[in-house]
């Protein structure tokens, strides 16, 4: 294990090459290959992981007396000029450095986009919603107010949250440990997915669950609502208990295109 101190010149330099490469989109964390599968770059994360070893604290404050920030040095905010053709409305965002966040998107404040991160074209990210390190959000997503998608850094091989094109993410969902959603679904607010957390189809009358470990997916075009069972135990049945699930109620159709249209007039 090194300290900050026994890093040298060089390695700082190549780590800044590094990180300006997820910035600009060249390298990710996590790719989709042909077959529709995704799979985790495991140097990348382990890029990430080695920024904050070789970093050493510093302030970061906009003010010496308020608004005081301390943090590694390696992962300042990310530079960011009108050129970038990304609308920050005013009132507190931050974007980290070494995610990348494509012309058209539009971030609400006050949201967090973290290390690592790639959110794609026409992307809103709305008012406290937070994008958690190496998340990958796709085309024309728009993620809430207070949607939590959460980040995967650790393991290294682990693949971290995916929202794939199209998505419509509700106010106060949260998704995390690497759950993978598919083009066109929409999570209803409240929606809550883990890997570990099953999710009841009803149109297919199936139970969609990870397997081996593997990531939680939904599918395309599902819509996934708050949902309960009954707990079926005595002590359950005595007392009228329920359990939180996620329940899919249909697959989009025009009627849910319709209801989502508004949004291209928000971007």
């Amino acid at each position: 294990m090194f300290a900050a101190t026994e890093f040298i010149a060089d390695d700082r330099e190549v780590y800044e090459h590094f990180k300006t490469a997820l910035r600009t989109g060249e390298i990710r964390s996590a790719v989709r290959h042909h077959d529709k599968t995704w799979h985790a770059n495991s140097w990348v994360k382990q890029g990430i992981l080695l920024g904050f070893r070789m970093g050493k604290m510093i302030e970061m404050s906009m003010s010496t007396e308020t608004f005081r920030f301390f943090d590694k040095d390696t992962f300042p905010l990310r530079p960011m000029s009108l050129d970038d053709g990304v609308r920050i409305v005013i009132g507190g965002s931050t974007i980290r450095d070494g995610s990348y966040v494509a012309p058209g998107v539009v971030v609400v404040p006050q949201a967090y986009i973290n290390v690592g991160a790639y959110v794609d074209e026409g992307t809103m990210v709305d008012s406290h919603a937070l994008v958690g390190s190496c998340a990958q959000i796709g085309k024309r997503v728009h993620l809430s107010a207070a949607a939590q998608i959460g980040g995967v850094l650790e393991p290294v091989n682990a693949t971290p949250v995916i929202i794939e094109d199209d998505v419509l993410v509700g106010g106060n969902t949260g998704v995390y440990e690497g759950t993978i959603v598919r083009e066109r679904a929409v999570l209803a607010s409240g929606v809550i997915l883990t890997r570990s957390t099953p999710v009841f189809d009803l149109p297919n009358n199936r139970i969609i669950k990870s397997e081996d470990g593997g990531s939680l997916e939904i599918p395309a075009g599902a819509v996934v609502v708050q949902g309960s069972r009954a707990v079926t135990n005595d002590f359950g049945k005595a007392n009228g208990l329920a359990i939180y699930c996620p329940i899919i109620v249909k697959y989009r159709d025009e009627k849910t295109d319709a209801s989502t249209k508004l949004e291209d007039y928000l971007r």
